[in-house]
């Protein structure tokens, strides 16, 4: 095909306006300040893209700890599900399933930026799929070309809960993938309440049925356990690409201390914290490190052997990493791509992880980690307890420096090319 045909096509157009000016960039992400992996990853992004001479603007929810915006000042009002009282049990249920806030604010964002992309991160419950519903709008009301680019972060498209985890009995599930949303409402995955899990179940049998997700050209999946969960959905299966997140190389010291168990990342229930806990009370020989936040922090007060040191990030959590003897990954639910394993087999030091979800695409069992059953306290204590008398977290460490992810600068550029083909 000559030039000027691939240049004439609209994939074409955007792949020469690229080269020549630069594109414009519509991040959208319920959340605009580092809450999590999605937004630590959406932000790192962003600001790269910048860097490269792209103009990036962002969507998502007013909140005062927002680090990005949009210059026009454009945003959804908070949305507070855990909020009580008359007001807030009428109206929330309604915004779980659609927005017509985020739609109308969402369509006249993309009047003023008119963006050739949309990269679209995490925006069910709170933003809601509206946004799509924008895009379409505004595609055959101002006939633009606008590239939608998604990051599948969870499994929300075909899971209500958006962990492929029944709570009550925890364990990962894939009954929704199978038979239906309505398996969310009978094993009440959500928070453990029938309304809301009919609601939640509601929300994905209700867009299912639109096939707004449709709309999306491309979605990016950080592992291929999350590439093949979402390709049961023959809407999906059409449009999913395998492209593992990016964690940016780092120095290792080779003066490791090896003094204490870590782990960090969230507090929360489906990541194993309680079963965790459990060990290390049954272990007080051993010092162990939580960084992170989440929910469940009350339960690591007064574990004389643990030590709470927060959420970290930058060098403070670099540090942090290589002073461990090996990191513990417990998760219960099935994970996508961890950034926590991968930060820590970058930063040289192994990790003790469960055989769920994508966790064990990054770990190599007998050079960069361990890999046990999920849920099972015995065999994570007698593993810790192994794993720590033994000299094989050092043995390890070398592997581990030796492991090579995606840097931010080689994601982007295989990111653009699913922005402009």
């Amino acid at each position: 095909m000559k030039r000027d045909s691939v240049e004439s096509s609209p994939d074409g157009l955007l792949s020469a306006k690229m080269r020549r000016y630069g594109l414009k960039i519509l991040m959208v992400n319920k959340f605009l300040y580092p809450k999590g992996g999605a937004e630590t990853y959406m932000l790192l992004l962003g600001n790269n893209l910048a860097s490269r001479g792209h103009k990036v603007e962002y969507f998502g929810m007013y909140h005062p700890d927002n680090i990005v915006g949009n210059q026009w000042n454009l945003y959804t009002k908070p949305v507070d599900f855990h909020k009580q009282g008359r007001r807030a049990n009428l109206v929330n249920p309604w915004k779980i399933i659609c927005s017509s806030e985020a739609g109308r604010k969402m369509e006249k964002l993309l009047r003023e930026f008119q963006p050739d992309v949309v990269h679209i991160n995490n925006f069910n419950y709170q933003l809601t799929p509206s946004i799509l519903l924008a895009v379409e709008k505004y595609r055959k009301k101002e006939q633009k070309t606008v590239k939608v680019v998604y990051t599948a972060h969870d499994s929300q498209l075909v899971c209500p809960n958006h962990y492929l985890y029944q709570p009550l009995q925890k364990k990962a599930c894939d009954a929704c993938l199978t038979g239906g949303f309505a398996n969310c409402v009978r094993k009440k995955c959500i928070h453990n309440s029938t309304l809301r899990s009919f609601l939640g179940a509601m929300e994905g049998w209700y867009w299912k049925r639109r096939k707004v997700y449709g709309i999306l050209d491309v979605i990016l999946c950080p592992s291929a356990f999350m590439k093949k969960a979402l390709d049961t959905n023959p809407l999906l299966a059409s449009k999913t690409v395998y492209l593992q997140n990016f964690v940016n190389p780092t120095a290792c010291s080779d003066d490791k201390q090896g003094d204490y168990v870590l782990y960090f990342g969230r507090y929360s229930e489906e990541k194993g914290i309680e079963t965790l806990l459990e060990v290390c009370k049954e272990l007080p020989q051993i010092p162990f490190v939580f960084a992170g936040s989440g929910p469940l922090e009350e339960l690591i007060r007064d574990i004389p052997n643990v030590q709470n040191i927060g959420f970290l990030r930058g060098k403070a959590l670099q540090r942090t990493i290589r002073g461990a003897r090996f990191s513990v990954c417990p998760s219960e639910c099935n994970e996508n791509c961890p950034l926590s394993v991968m930060e820590s087999i970058m930063n040289g030091t192994p990790v003790l992880g469960t055989k769920r979800g994508g966790i064990p695409e990054l770990i190599e069992e007998g050079k960069t980690g361990w890999l046990i059953e999920a849920g099972e306290k015995e065999q994570l204590r007698e593993k810790i307890l192994e794993i720590w008398g033994s000299s094989e977290p050092e043995k390890f460490s070398d592997f581990c420096r030796n492991v090579t992810f995606l840097s931010l600068e080689e994601y982007e550029k295989k990111l653009l090319q699913f922005y402009t083909v």
